[in-house]
Protein backbone atom coordinates (compact mmCIF):
# COMPACT_ATOMS: atom_id res chain seq x y z
CA UNK A 1 0.00 0.00 0.00
CA UNK A 2 0.94 3.66 -0.78
CA UNK A 3 -0.17 6.67 0.40
CA UNK A 4 -0.15 9.88 -0.92
CA UNK A 5 -1.45 13.05 0.62
CA UNK A 6 -2.14 17.08 -0.32
CA UNK A 7 -3.55 19.49 2.03
CA UNK A 8 -6.03 22.06 0.39
CA UNK A 9 -6.22 25.25 2.00
CA UNK A 10 -9.04 27.81 1.53
CA UNK A 11 -10.03 31.00 3.14
CA UNK A 12 -12.92 33.80 3.36
CA UNK A 13 -10.38 36.50 3.77
CA UNK A 14 -13.43 38.98 4.81
CA UNK A 15 -15.69 38.13 1.48
CA UNK A 16 -19.30 38.19 1.93
CA UNK A 17 -19.95 34.40 1.39
CA UNK A 18 -23.44 33.87 1.27
CA UNK A 19 -24.02 35.01 -2.22
CA UNK A 20 -21.49 33.46 -3.36
CA UNK A 21 -19.38 35.80 -4.64
CA UNK A 22 -16.43 34.23 -3.27
CA UNK A 23 -12.65 33.70 -4.35
CA UNK A 24 -12.23 29.80 -5.28
CA UNK A 25 -8.32 30.69 -5.23
CA UNK A 26 -6.93 28.28 -2.87
CA UNK A 27 -3.43 26.55 -2.48
CA UNK A 28 -2.21 22.97 -2.95
CA UNK A 29 0.59 21.97 -0.65
CA UNK A 30 2.25 18.30 -1.35
CA UNK A 31 5.03 16.89 0.72
CA UNK A 32 7.80 17.72 -0.79
CA UNK A 33 7.08 21.64 0.18
CA UNK A 34 6.01 22.64 -3.02
CA UNK A 35 2.84 25.27 -2.73
CA UNK A 36 0.50 25.71 -6.14
CA UNK A 37 -1.78 28.12 -6.20
CA UNK A 38 -5.53 26.42 -7.33
CA UNK A 39 -8.89 27.65 -8.29
CA UNK A 40 -12.37 26.89 -9.74
CA UNK A 41 -11.76 26.75 -13.04
CA UNK A 42 -12.61 30.03 -15.19
CA UNK A 43 -14.58 28.23 -17.64
CA UNK A 44 -17.20 26.80 -14.56
CA UNK A 45 -17.06 29.74 -12.04
CA UNK A 46 -16.20 32.97 -14.16
CA UNK A 47 -13.68 35.72 -12.63
CA UNK A 48 -13.50 37.55 -10.52
CA UNK A 49 -14.36 34.60 -8.06
CA UNK A 50 -11.84 32.33 -10.21
CA UNK A 51 -7.91 32.62 -10.41
CA UNK A 52 -6.87 31.97 -14.44
CA UNK A 53 -3.24 32.09 -13.42
CA UNK A 54 -4.01 28.95 -11.09
CA UNK A 55 -4.40 25.61 -11.62
CA UNK A 56 -7.61 24.33 -11.52
CA UNK A 57 -8.52 20.69 -10.99
CA UNK A 58 -9.14 19.70 -14.32
CA UNK A 59 -6.14 20.74 -15.59
CA UNK A 60 -4.27 19.28 -12.80
CA UNK A 61 -6.46 15.82 -13.40
CA UNK A 62 -4.80 16.10 -17.52
CA UNK A 63 -1.53 16.76 -16.15
CA UNK A 64 -2.13 13.82 -13.90
CA UNK A 65 -2.88 11.43 -16.53
CA UNK A 66 -0.23 12.85 -18.65
CA UNK A 67 2.41 12.68 -15.98
CA UNK A 68 1.90 9.19 -15.19
CA UNK A 69 2.01 7.86 -18.71
CA UNK A 70 5.17 9.68 -19.25
CA UNK A 71 6.79 8.65 -16.16
CA UNK A 72 5.96 4.49 -17.25
CA UNK A 73 7.11 5.64 -21.04
CA UNK A 74 10.27 6.61 -19.66
CA UNK A 75 11.15 3.73 -17.31
CA UNK A 76 10.01 1.26 -19.91
CA UNK A 77 12.45 2.55 -22.48
CA UNK A 78 15.04 2.62 -20.41
CA UNK A 79 14.36 -0.84 -19.29
CA UNK A 80 14.56 -1.63 -23.58
CA UNK A 81 17.74 -0.14 -24.08
CA UNK A 82 16.32 2.76 -26.06
CA UNK A 83 17.39 6.47 -24.90
CA UNK A 84 15.05 9.14 -24.61
CA UNK A 85 16.37 12.62 -25.16
CA UNK A 86 12.96 14.48 -25.29
CA UNK A 87 9.35 13.70 -24.08
CA UNK A 88 6.40 16.36 -25.00
CA UNK A 89 2.80 15.44 -24.51
CA UNK A 90 0.05 18.43 -25.24
CA UNK A 91 -2.58 16.32 -23.33
CA UNK A 92 -6.08 17.67 -23.11
CA UNK A 93 -9.61 16.54 -21.76
CA UNK A 94 -13.06 16.59 -22.85
CA UNK A 95 -15.81 17.30 -20.18
CA UNK A 96 -19.42 16.64 -21.16
CA UNK A 97 -22.48 15.10 -19.78
CA UNK A 98 -22.39 11.41 -19.00
CA UNK A 99 -25.04 8.71 -19.26
CA UNK A 100 -26.34 9.98 -15.63
CA UNK A 101 -26.42 13.82 -16.86
CA UNK A 102 -23.94 14.91 -14.75
CA UNK A 103 -20.72 16.93 -16.25
CA UNK A 104 -17.64 14.35 -16.32
CA UNK A 105 -14.91 13.50 -17.76
CA UNK A 106 -15.32 11.24 -20.55
CA UNK A 107 -11.68 11.10 -22.44
CA UNK A 108 -8.38 12.77 -21.83
CA UNK A 109 -6.56 12.48 -25.11
CA UNK A 110 -2.42 12.26 -24.47
CA UNK A 111 -0.07 13.22 -27.72
CA UNK A 112 3.22 12.45 -26.78
CA UNK A 113 6.18 13.51 -28.86
CA UNK A 114 9.63 11.59 -28.20
CA UNK A 115 12.66 12.33 -29.67
CA UNK A 116 15.14 9.30 -29.00
CA UNK A 117 19.07 9.73 -29.24
CA UNK A 118 21.29 6.82 -30.17
CA UNK A 119 21.62 4.53 -32.68
CA UNK A 120 18.88 1.96 -30.79
CA UNK A 121 15.66 3.54 -32.37
CA UNK A 122 12.64 1.95 -31.69
CA UNK A 123 10.46 0.77 -34.68
CA UNK A 124 6.61 1.90 -35.00
CA UNK A 125 5.82 -1.32 -33.27
CA UNK A 126 8.31 -0.93 -30.70
CA UNK A 127 6.80 2.51 -29.79
CA UNK A 128 2.95 1.15 -30.04
CA UNK A 129 4.37 -1.34 -27.38
CA UNK A 130 5.72 1.05 -25.09
CA UNK A 131 2.58 3.13 -25.55
CA UNK A 132 0.41 0.08 -24.80
CA UNK A 133 2.52 -0.84 -21.77
CA UNK A 134 2.96 2.86 -20.13
CA UNK A 135 -1.07 3.06 -20.27
CA UNK A 136 -1.52 -0.61 -19.05
CA UNK A 137 0.48 0.21 -16.18
CA UNK A 138 -0.40 3.94 -15.26
CA UNK A 139 -1.79 4.17 -11.57
CA UNK A 140 -3.62 7.05 -12.48
CA UNK A 141 -5.39 5.51 -15.95
CA UNK A 142 -5.94 2.33 -13.71
CA UNK A 143 -7.67 4.44 -11.85
CA UNK A 144 -9.99 6.74 -14.21
CA UNK A 145 -13.73 5.98 -15.11
CA UNK A 146 -13.20 7.82 -18.79
CA UNK A 147 -11.00 6.77 -22.20
CA UNK A 148 -7.74 7.48 -21.79
CA UNK A 149 -6.66 7.61 -25.58
CA UNK A 150 -3.17 8.05 -26.80
CA UNK A 151 -2.48 9.55 -30.13
CA UNK A 152 1.43 9.16 -30.25
CA UNK A 153 3.25 10.54 -33.17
Amino acid sequence: MHRYSARTAWSRNGATFSDNHYSRGHEWSFDGGVTVPASASPSIVPAPWSVAAAVDPEEALVASASSCHMLWFLSLAAKRGFVVDSYVDDAFGVMEKNADGKLAFTRITLQPHVSFGGTNQPTEDEMAFLHHDAHAECFIANSLKCDIVVEAE
